[in-house]
């Protein structure tokens, strides 16, 4: 192992497995199926990943594209990666091509690493882009093999040195206008959401957490990688299955989970007589996030999990958790998001900046040690999304109540939240567009218990269409989260005085049945 002295250490994504693979290095780490890998076997692994880009030749801050499920190299490659000094830029595996193209493009990434299932997405131009260094898991078909690479490799730690303040990752999101933007996050942050979250949610050594968020997400890794980076053990399951969750929790005894409401929508739907014949005593917390529990759906995960407190988290990529409502306040505080959570400051502005007071709406800004860098190569984003005083505005319009709780009451944005993801209708509309005959769009979000909004797309036609091509056409271009649930076609849409589309009205004609459909 190569010694540094850099005169402090800086906070790295990589420390929390170097500390515990010489704290507990026979400790199984991470369990992902039939495999399993101590935190001594992951320190090595993830060495040997940080090694192979140097032998190439990589430099501080170059960036490497993960295109990838949940499984057990996830997190080894990440930690390798930041040993390295490298960005890790962490790409949705249900993304589109076109997509993920530009997500290579955009990033500028050097290298990629990529699930040999989804080679697909990147073989048509990825040889026309940046990209130098290709590894695939499972496979030697693309690329170089990923598990034969990484083996041969030298084993020590390059200790390469990287101020806490840098990015360790991109993720790209959906935002309201335009392209998807790049969101850097810093080591900093996420150490200290590692952190506070083990603290909070019972994350640490001797704490078992299943991963059932997916590993690319804003949270999924927080809560995912936070148990590694405290000494904990990850289960990892790969894809969702409400009925294979509950065998696991009876199999591993987690102490926590973190879900999303349409995970526990599924779960509900197997029934209590399914549910019962599973032993989920262990778990001491579930927490939620992406979309507000349903109060009715709430008092079921409450009742159903007895022995696990419940927290609903509020926040975004650019902040991280913001919010969090704890469980003893969960009947009594309904559709409330909580106070702000650990070294959070939370701000209600009206359009002129000034702070409202308490039953006042204004729109949500947050500051925070976990924010975001900024934007990638997109400061006018940054500045436009940031006051004066460093608070990023959420997009949402909020109340705050007599005791400093808040109550998130519309969205400033146009953004749709599906399930855990952020969804840029701007994005849908342009594609459908492209479509012969369809002449305008609205794309809203639908109110949904099981995925909190549904996609919805309001079209004027200036011929016949069949809504099957339409469909399908859809599935080639767009991700699946992204494609419609609901299609709706109008002789005309509202429209301002400037005539911008009125999203909120076409929004309450589909809730209350009113569209004049043609």
């Amino acid at each position: 192992m190569i010694k540094q002295d850099f005169g402090y250490i800086p906070l790295n994504v990589a420390n929390g497995i170097r500390e515990f693979s010489i704290a507990n290095p026979g400790k199984i780490a991470i369990i992902d199926g039939n495999r399993s890998i101590s935190y001594r076997e992951l320190d090595i692994r993830s060495s040997q990943v940080a090694n192979y880009f140097i032998s190439k030749g990589f430099k501080k801050g170059d960036r490497v594209a993960v295109i990838s499920g949940n499984r057990m190299e996830y997190p080894e490659i990440v930690a390798g990666l930041s040993k390295a000094g490298l960005i890790a830029v962490l790409v949705n595996p249900r993304s589109v091509s076109r997509e993920v193209e530009y997500f290579i493009r955009h990033s500028g990434s050097k290298g990629a690493i990529i699930e040999s299932s989804l080679v697909p997405l990147v073989e048509n131009y990825i040889f026309e882009t940046s990209v130098e260094q290709i590894l695939t898991m499972d496979s030697d078909d693309f690329g170089l093999d990923y598990e034969k690479t990484i083996k041969s490799q030298e084993k020590y730690d390059p200790f390469v040195f990287v101020d806490e303040r840098e990015p360790f990752k991109i993720c790209y999101t959906s935002g309201t206008t335009g392209e998807p933007k790049g969101i850097t996050i810093s080591h900093r942050s996420r150490c200290l959401v590692f952190m506070a979250t083990a603290l909070e949610w019972g994350l640490g050594p001797d704490k078992t957490t299943i991963a059932v968020a997916p590993m690319y997400h804003g949270a999924g890794f927080a809560f995912n990688y936070g148990a590694l980076f405290t000494g904990g053990q990850l289960v990892i399951q790969r894809k969702y299955d409400p009925l294979d969750l509950l065998e696991m929790i009876d199999k591993y005894k987690p102490d926590s989970i973190f879900l999303v409401p349409a995970h526990a929508i599924q779960l509900r739907e197997l029934g209590q007589s399914t549910i019962k014949k599973y032993d989920s005593t262990s778990l001491s917390c579930l927490y939620f996030n992406a979309a507000p529990l349903p109060q009715e759906l709430k008092l079921w995960v409450i009742d159903t999990f007895e022995t696990a407190g419940l927290h609903e988290l509020y926040g975004a990529t650019e902040t991280a958790i913001v919010t969090n409502l704890r469980p003893e306040f969960q009947k009594s505080k309904e559709r409330c998001v909580g106070p702000p959570w650990f070294f959070n400051q939370v701000e209600l502005l009206n359009s002129s900046g000034e702070e409202v007071g308490v039953g006042e709406q204004g729109e949500l800004y947050a500051k925070s040690p976990f924010m975001m860098n900024g934007y990638w190569n997109d400061d006018k984003n940054t500045l436009e999304n940031t006051n004066e005083r460093g608070f990023f505005g959420v997009g949402d319009i909020a109340v705050k109540d007599e005791d400093g709780f808040y109550y998130i009451v519309d969205r400033k944005k146009d953004i749709i939240i599906s399930g855990a993801t952020n969804i840029s209708p701007r994005e849908i509309e342009e594609v459908i567009l492209e479509f012969p005959g369809i002449i305008d769009i609205a794309v809203v979000g639908k109110r949904s218990e099981k995925w909190g909004e549904e996609v919805s797309a309001v079209m004027v036609k200036n011929k016949d269409i069949d809504i099957q091509d339409l469909e399908q056409y859809c599935r080639d271009n767009l991700s699946g989260y992204k494609i419609p649930k609901n299609y709706h076609f109008v002789e005309s849409l509202p429209r301002n005085a400037s005539g911008k589309i009125l999203k909120r009205v076409v929004k309450d004609q589909i809730e209350k049945n009113q569209l004049n459909e043609l």
